[in-house]
């Protein structure tokens, strides 16, 4: 898609993830917009390149116990705990809301505590209209693996998507956590599995302390931080993955203005999800999509495919 800037001069928008065709590559990351129908309340959302729908797993969920949230320093800490209403009312009631609003690609967020729960949730969201990729989030405790996250062992990673992709026909993209030591590694087991592409980053561990009471601020003590201070962070893996592997990144982690989208391409992302600036600016995707054009103006860019060579 083409969009002009201040000047009236066409700058081209347009990207392709894993085969598919996106008008920007804006993405409003998952958990951080819903199901993405309640947001055009706000805005048109079609003029989103996609939405990544909340986290989805095969059963409800009805997340952590409260205080979920804290404040934090040019970002936030949450502990929702992929609250949800599992994949059949997922199917059955949001997507066809969502489908309503928004005419464009959609991914579809999944979550699970056991090889089991992904398999299932991705074989039935398969072949569901407009849903193009799966994103899987290997974040989740393992349940039959000593409680240990699948993201943060080359196993268990390459085991989750192996077992995904013998499921499903769709493009798998990967979003990892970014709490271990080696995070090439990981991508690379993943994309050795057959993973058609990695998102980075997932949110990192942090916590709060509130001063009064002197107990953690939110009830499950820890949470994951994200927002704009772990930006520099999720820069550097993408910088890393995308030099490490070859198939696409989706760039994600405290991505808030059009310059930070053009510095995520330049590091090696393809498409760049905007997560916690959503929460704090119910208009910033559509404000860094309309200041795209102006952005690249300014360096230079008359089509951001061209980031892909650099």
């Amino acid at each position: 898609m083409e969009m002009n800037d201040k000047n009236g001069i066409a700058r081209d928008l347009g990207v392709e993830l894993c085969g598919v065709k996106l008008k920007n590559p804006v993405i409003p990351a998952s958990g951080c917009f819903g199901y993405g129908y309640t947001m055009s309340e706000w805005y048109d959302i079609n003029i989103l390149g996609s939405i990544s729908f909340k986290g989805t797993t095969l059963h409800p969920r009805f997340g952590n116990p409260l205080p979920r949230v804290a404040e934090c320093t040019s970002g936030m800490i949450n502990s929702v705990g992929l609250q949800n209403p599992g994949i059949d009312k997922v199917i059955s009631e949001e997507l066809p809301l969502m489908r309503r609003d928004f005419s464009g690609p959609i991914m579809a967020n999944i979550s699970g505590f056991a090889i089991e729960e992904y398999t299932e949730c991705c074989k039935r969201i398969t072949g569901e209209s407009q849903v193009e990729w799966i994103e899987l989030n290997v974040s989740c405790p393992n349940v039959h693996g000593g409680g240990m996250s699948f993201g943060t062992s080359c196993d268990s990673v390459a085991e989750v998507v192996g077992a995904v992709k013998k499921v499903t026909t769709l493009p798998v993209i990967v979003k990892l956590t970014p709490n271990v030591t080696d995070i090439v590694s990981i991508a690379k087991s993943a994309e050795d599995a057959g993973a058609d592409g990695i998102c980075l980053i997932n949110t990192m561990l942090g916590m709060r302390i509130d001063l009064k009471t002197r107990k953690p601020v939110v009830a499950n003590i820890m949470g994951g931080f994200s927002g704009q201070a772990v930006f520099p962070v999720a820069l550097r893996m993408v910088w890393q993955v995308s030099h490490a592997c070859s198939i696409p990144v989706v760039g994600c982690g405290g991505v808030s203005t059009a310059e930070d989208v053009l510095e995520m391409m330049m590091a090696g992302a393809t498409a760049v999800e905007v997560g916690t600036a959503n929460l704090i600016d119910p208009l910033a995707c559509k404000r860094i999509i309309e200041s795209l054009p102006d952005a690249m103006a300014r360096y230079n860019i008359k089509s951001l495919k061209e980031l892909k060579d650099l």
